[in-house]
């Protein structure tokens, strides 16, 4: 009887644990969905808003190998906790936030307060789990799904409520684990050290530079390029993370660990460069790409996160290496990625705006109506630089005859498609460059020893 409690504590321990390693490395992610809301709402540029992934993912890259030896002082459940702690109290600020820059700050301690939760965490999972390889298992599907479904989450969030609602829901999720979790000042018994598996890691890396690709590009050409609402375009991306979960219980089954991130990150930058040479405009053209970078997620992420955490040195300092190694490479790839999309945007809305004056001259509205209508399309611009204008909402709002109707639905109707297909090439170069970073990953994967699991 007592050791039937103890086994359902440990599960429960267990469960809590993942649970927070999925919660804090769905952060990375979560909130791609709501940027256009986030800079809707202050006013700031796409580069700009950029910062609220990139400030995350850097603090933490920055913290998590401090915070993986600093269990070598503070114990595990303690040091989790004070994570846990810290980071639903900067998901309050998050929630609160007055301006950009407060929200900006408030994620990167959300940053540094998850690499302290989830690098404890991965010392904690042995106690609870079976064993160092089940501990390794449990916390690499944790943060892969968590990774992969964090988009979508965010989105629906968004649309039913608003983007603050993101982060108020993390606060009392995070703090329901401290019940399972604790404050035990218990530490870790020593582990022998050793070197990490520096191959892996940089796999890893570039990979996630390569697959950031997939979760920011596509959202924002969804929302910004397509004008999808939040809820449809997390319905769109709900893609990838099914097809992430789909092929994960097959990971196991395709060989070693090399082989599994070998023939994922082709996987991945496949997808990824499909996304690059969309032959249209619309959603259902990226769907097989998804398909591809989520499977591609699973194979890859999954396979390298288990050898990077292969029994070399303590756990937490595994987890450390590979947590600033698959961050380090998601601020690489938004960091290279965000000024080529930006500049491709300009300069695809350039060309459409002198296609769309074309379009405008050529129509058979009133020559009164296409001034006024062009007049108010230019302030649209001015109002919105970096984006694409909503034409369809200037057009309805134009105080036209009711015999012009039909003429300017069908203007519209032109001007969007021409919208569209800008949107799509504006996007094309920072996919293909994307499936290069992933194509990279290559390189490391090869020059590996195999890592038995």
């Amino acid at each position: 009887m007592v050791r039937a409690t103890e086994r359902h504590a440990h599960a429960w321990r267990r469960r809590a644990v993942a649970f927070v390693v999925g919660l804090v490395l769905a952060d990375s992610a979560i909130v791609i969905l709501a940027l256009p809301a986030i800079y809707r709402e202050f006013s700031a540029e796409v580069a700009d808003v950029a910062w609220v992934v990139t400030a995350f993912n850097l603090a933490l890259a920055l913290a998590a190998i401090p915070a993986a030896l600093l269990v070598k002082r503070v114990a595990a459940a303690r040091l989790c906790s004070i994570g846990i702690v810290v980071f639903a109290a900067a998901s309050l600020a998050c929630a609160l936030a007055p301006s950009l820059g407060v929200l900006i700050g408030a994620r990167a301690l959300q940053g540094l307060a998850g690499a302290a939760a989830i690098c404890a965490a991965l010392e904690l999972l042995p106690q609870v789990a079976d064993g160092e390889r089940g501990a390794a298992r449990s916390w690499a599907a944790a943060g892969v799904t968590g990774a992969a479904l964090g988009p979508a989450v965010g989105g629906l969030l968004t649309q039913v409520f608003s983007w603050q609602a993101i982060f108020a829901v993390q606060v009392p999720l995070a703090l329901l684990t401290l019940l399972a979790i604790g404050f035990s000042g218990r530490r870790t018994p020593p582990i022998a050290t050793g070197r990490p598996h520096l191959a892996a890691n940089a796999a890893l890396m570039l990979l996630s530079a390569g697959l950031t690709a997939a979760l920011f590009l596509i959202v924002l050409l969804l929302i910004e390029g397509w004008r999808l609402s939040p809820l449809a375009a997390a319905a769109v991306v709900t893609v990838l993370p099914a097809a992430s979960i789909m092929a994960a219980p097959l990971e196991r089954r395709l060989g070693t660990a090399r082989v599994r991130a070998a023939a994922g990150a082709l996987m991945g930058a496949g997808g990824l460069a499909a996304l690059g040479v969309m032959p249209g405009a619309g959603w259902g053209w990226t769907v097989p790409a998804q398909v591809l970078v989520g499977a591609g997620l699973a194979l890859s992420l999954g396979g390298l996160t288990e050898a990077a955490l292969a029994g070399r040195s303590r756990p937490a300092l595994h987890g450390g290496v590979t947590i600033a190694s698959r961050h380090a490479g998601i601020v690489l790839g938004l960091l290279l990625l965000t000024p080529v999309f930006v500049a491709d945007l300009d300069l695809q809305r350039s060309r459409a705006e002198q296609k769309g004056v074309e379009l405008v001259i050529d129509s058979s509205i009133d020559p009164s109506t296409k001034l006024r209508l062009a007049a108010n399309l230019a302030v649209d611009v001015r109002r919105e630089p970096g984006r694409l204008p909503d034409v369809r909402r200037t057009i309805d709002a134009l105080d036209a005859a009711p015999q012009e109707r039909p003429a300017l639905s069908a203007l519209a109707d032109r001007l969007e498609e021409r919208l569209d297909a800008a949107a799509t090439s504006s996007f094309s170069r920072s996919f293909l460059l994307a499936a290069l970073m992933a194509l990279a990953g290559l390189v490391p994967i090869a020059a590996s020893r195999e890592v038995r699991l």
